[in-house]
């Protein structure tokens, strides 16, 4: 696996912002800088300068700090072309199917549309990391602001089909209230069980849930979970097509 230094700086009241340093060439990036202080404070502790700004979409808790970090280091910033008009100082508009080059790694660029319409997620596979904000959450995944259940849906397959490592990094701390959630909707899986005690000991510590990764997600956050025998019985929805049953569940937490 390729090298990747991950630092997760939080942010606000929940947000997680991701310092990445490539450390072959040198090169550092950042990922929805919610706010430009606490970046700052981490490049300085580190000495390193700041290469990229990687944008996943346009809410202020994910580009608050973005045109500060510009200002103050010379960064140059990188989002998704069909937000382009909502997010001030992108310099390289990025869709599926692009690349985004960080020193020796490369970023695959996956659209990831449902909370909001132009979101994206950044995987890099040589160093078994995605990055997807407020699509994938630990056992969760975002509201949908901007988009329905099939789409959001279409966007969430496209992250299970990634490679079991992929360590998942997301936008937010929520595993815990998402993991009690989930306990509504799937009680009987046993690693459902055992990841949410682990959960209330890691978040009773102190200490930040993240990352997942792709193969758990897949075996314990119920929005991943809509063809399971067991989750459809208990919503009533058998014979339903995968996206109602993933709606199901979303406007359930919509109501928790």
């Amino acid at each position: 696996m390729a090298r990747l230094e991950i630092e997760l700086i939080p942010a606000l009241s929940d947000n997680y912002i991701y310092l990445l340093h490539e450390p072959q060439q040198g090169m550092t990036a950042v990922v929805d800088p919610a706010e430009a202080g606490p970046v700052l404070e981490a490049l300085r502790r580190r000495g390193s300068r700041l290469d990229l700004a990687l944008i996943t979409h346009h809410h202020a808790d994910h580009i608050g700090g973005l045109l500060e970090l510009k200002a103050r280091t010379g960064c140059r910033a990188v989002g998704p072309r069909a937000d382009a008009h909502r997010i001030p100082g992108l310099d390289q508009l990025v869709d599926e199917g692009d690349r985004v080059v960080l020193g020796a790694l490369t970023a695959a660029v996956i659209a990831t549309p449902g909370h909001t319409s132009g979101h994206i997620s950044y995987w890099f596979p040589e160093a078994e990391a995605l990055f997807c904000a407020d699509t994938l959450f630990a056992l969760g995944c975002g509201r949908l602001f901007e988009g329905d259940a099939p789409t959001m849906w279409r966007s969430l397959q496209k992250l299970a089909a990634l490679p079991d490592a992929t360590r998942v990094y997301c936008g937010h701390e929520y595993t815990l209230s998402n993991a009690r959630f989930a306990l509504t909707i799937d009680p009987d899986n046993p690693r459902l069980r055992e990841r949410a005690a682990e959960v209330e000991a890691v978040r009773a510590r102190g200490e930040p849930t993240i990352p997942s990764t792709i193969g758990l997600e897949k075996a314990t956050n119920p929005f991943l979970r809509a063809a399971d025998p067991a989750i459809r019985r208990r919503l009533g929805l058998e014979q339903a097509p995968d996206f109602e049953v993933f709606g199901e569940i979303r406007r359930r937490k919509d109501r928790a």
